[in-house]
């Protein structure tokens, strides 16, 4: 490197941008070679750190852009960093250097390569539609039944395999099982195939492809050419990367061995899109020699919520572990509230959030955080009623949503006939091979006799204009109506409701959909129905709705209180912070916790401790002691994450004894701990298949009903103490063993 580029040790200690950080900031942006992990908690600085070391590295003469690889999650923060390096730098423009999404490092990778995998240069990127097209199309050929395998479910499932960096030469039958019939392994070959005979790739071959390339024997100058470009490597969010991601980069930092990963393994929450925690936790061992870093002094939250937050993640097993901490002060205690029901929950955060009002507080600076998406109605529904203006995050209204404008509509056109709006929304939905000139000719027809669609429709079944198999449909689907609409008066709408759903065949195309969208939806679905029972008849819920959708309408430029899942309030902070329905169930999520275990619960208390560390002056927690979910009352149990909540840092509010009048038994006095039935006492032991043994009293985990304390055994079936769900008998094969 030449001298004029370097600068003497005394220089570089006094850079202007280096002056302010804490000590551990400063250790992550001058320890430059070797392997790095920066422990970065949430709040702690980490985005400075990452551009100030970036800068660094350019300022100090130890590379030039050109020899930094520098890998970020998103586009903006791609630009985000590059502005911020070049502002530090004093405006200098940054040209040539490799910064970017991990998908356009790994196309301009692949530009240079393509003839080794098959391609050419000017290779087509083909979009998510066309990947489910030609995954049809190949289907079709294959003869899969194409409605019991939905396309887009098994574009999902290749989509995974190849975040592991499967192609289709390592997929075996066992990975494939019955789908498709057990030929989807086949397809996926035939679907690559394909991809090369048109010079295409999906997104996730952009990696998969760099992998095989950097991995072949024969290609080893081209490795070696990237080892001797990169001489340092900078990973951004390194706990969200997913297998195929980690591939990539642990080949390329093989050279240098100078890969900088900066991330937090206590955040680590999107599982369920690929993403390994086990990256991160194993740094170490990929890297040895590697020296981490842990940010731990918070700028964003007082103590006590950072406390509160610790309480539970310190829970996770799965952690390298830091602990936060602030100047800022203790702050105030986080407020726990125990309601009655979900309608209470929601009129206390009403209430607080007008209290906030009256105090002066921006709502901008307000959050209402749910762990799922069919929680914000009741939300948004309060805030209509007090006129509180608010905004949805990362998705539309409730109301909004593509499934509930659906249903609305089926039930619009059995309450109005004439609704030609709802008629043509749902026509063809579920698809029914009612095409564009079918309502062409429809229409044309109506205008000209001066009817409405749903009485062109039985006209033209009468006659010989339309395909019989179309006129069949139709027929089926106005006889659909008419019976719908003779159950109205002398049946309970929101059972009328349900029935219009399943009957239509609109929520088992849901059912059968198994993109990562579809239950969500269906939950939405079922909230519907279940908020329709608040009203008198559908003809009233209908107009409730649309007078809801007209006061939403306009006041966007007001300030106004966020309503957001939690998984989408990543990255963002507020002054005040809801976190509403802390229940077993709801949060934890059942879903979750069926499906992966104690991976899965894991996954849900990081998505606590998020919640949590999004606050900057105060958190409310809130859970209900009765919830209707889907239009049936449940005693709900407290979230365990509540009693993993430092006593010292929170505070107990509860209306539920005092509501109850005795009518729960699954709260003691208080209203705030769920009553644990009476032990019995049993000295036996068990072993089951796997090689666990049980005796009475010893702890052990269950992916439904969370931990507990065997209290009798009998046979291979075990009586056992849960702390959440109360007293139940499951087989010994269904548990392990805890502690």
């Amino acid at each position: 490197m030449s001298a004029d580029l370097m600068m003497s040790q005394n220089e570089e200690s006094d850079a202007a941008y280096l002056q302010g950080l804490n000590a551990e900031q400063r250790s992550a942006i001058e320890s430059l070679e070797g392997p790095l992990l920066v422990l970065a908690g949430a709040g702690t600085g980490k985005t400075r750190v990452l551009t100030t070391r970036l800068a660094h590295l350019l300022n100090t003469g130890r590379a030039y852009p050109s020899q930094i690889l520098a890998v970020t999650f998103t586009n903006k923060a791609a630009g985000e960093m590059r502005e911020r390096v070049s502002g530090i730098l004093g405006g200098m423009p940054v040209e040539g250097w490799w910064l970017g999404t991990f998908h356009a490092l790994a196309a301009r990778m692949l530009r240079r390569h393509a003839e080794l995998v098959g391609l050419s240069f000017n290779f087509t990127i083909i979009d998510p539609d066309d990947q489910v097209r030609l995954l049809k199309q190949i289907m079709e050929v294959e003869g899969v039944d194409t409605k019991k395998w939905a396309p887009k479910a098994m574009m999902s499932i290749i989509e995974r395999w190849k975040d592991k960096a499967l192609g289709p030469d390592k997929i075996s039958n066992e990975d494939v099982g019955e789908l498709a019939g057990g030929k989807l392994g086949q397809m996926y070959k035939t679907y690559q195939a394909r991809l090369k005979a048109i010079n295409a790739c999906d997104f996730g071959d952009l990696l998969l492809h760099m992998i095989t390339i950097l991995r072949d024997p024969n290609n080893a100058l081209v490795l070696e050419d990237y080892h001797r470009r990169f001489r340092y490597i900078m990973v951004d969010e390194y706990q969200d990367t997913n297998v195929a991601q980690y591939m990539w980069l642990r080949l390329l930092a093989q050279g240098s061995n100078n890969i900088c990963c900066v991330g937090d393994d206590d955040q680590s929450i999107y599982g369920w899109r690929g993403a390994e925690v086990g990256n991160i936790l194993k740094f170490e061992k990929d890297f040895p020699g590697a020296k981490i870093i842990r940010l731990e002094q918070n700028y964003r939250s007082t103590n006590r919520i950072l406390k509160a937050a610790h309480g539970v993640i310190a829970n996770n097993d799965g952690r390298l572990g830091k602990e936060l901490w602030s100047e800022s002060g203790d702050g105030e205690k986080v407020t726990v509230r125990g309601l009655w029901d979900g309608e209470a929950e929601a009129r206390w955060v009403g209430e607080e959030v007008e209290q906030l009002q009256r105090k002066r507080v921006n709502l901008d600076e307000v959050a209402v955080l749910v762990r799922t998406g069919f929680q914000t109605r009741e939300f948004e529904e309060r805030f209509i009623k007090l006129g509180v203006p608010y905004k949805v995050i990362g998705g539309p209204r409730f109301y909004e949503r593509m499934e509930i404008r659906d249903a609305l509509a089926y039930f619009r056109v059995v309450v109005q006939p004439a609704d030609d709006l709802a008629l043509e929304r749902i026509i063809n939905t579920p698809k029914r091979g009612i095409g564009g000139a079918t309502l062409q000719t429809l229409y044309a027809y109506g205008r000209s006799h001066g009817i409405c669609l749903h009485d062109a429709v039985m006209d033209l079944t009468q006659t010989d204009e339309l395909r019989p198999k179309v006129k069949t449909t139709l027929m089926a689907l106005l006889d659909d109506f008419a019976r719908w609409r003779s159950l109205v008066d002398n049946t309970q709408h929101a059972e009328l409701a349900a029935q219009i759903l399943d009957e239509s065949g609109y929520m088992l195309m849901w059912k059968e959909d198994k993109s990562i969208e579809a239950p969500g939806r269906i939950e939405n679905l079922k909230e519907l129905v279940a908020a329709m029972q608040e009203y008198d008849s559908l003809p009233e819920f209908l107009e409730h709705v649309a007078l809801v959708m007209e006061n939403q309408s306009g006041d966007q430029l007001r300030e106004s209180v966020s309503i957001m899942t939690l998984h989408g309030a990543k990255g963002l902070e507020f002054d005040h912070v809801f976190l509403p329905g802390w229940e077993e169930g709801l949060f934890p999520s059942q879903r979750s916790m069926d499906e992966n275990g104690l991976k899965g619960l894991e996954e849900e208390r990081r998505l606590a401790y998020v919640g949590i560390t999004r606050a900057r002056q105060k958190a409310y927690i809130s859970f209900a002691a009765n919830r209707r979910i889907y239009g049936n009352w449940v005693n709900a149990i407290p979230s365990r994450f509540i009693d993993e909540l430092p006593k010292e840092h929170i505070e107990m509010e509860s209306d539920i004894a005092s509501a109850s009048s005795g009518r729960s038994s699954h709260w003691d006095s208080s209203g705030l701990s769920p009553k644990v039935p009476q032990r019995q006492i049993h000295e036996r032991k068990v072993v089951n298949d796997a090689g666990d043994t049980f005796e009475r009293g010893c702890r052990v985990f269950h992916d439904k009903f969370g931990y507990g304390k065997v209290i009798h055994i009998d046979g291979h079936k075990l009586d056992i103490a849960f702390d959440k769900a109360g007293k139940k008998r499951v087989m010994d094969s269904f548990v392990q063993k805890a502690d």
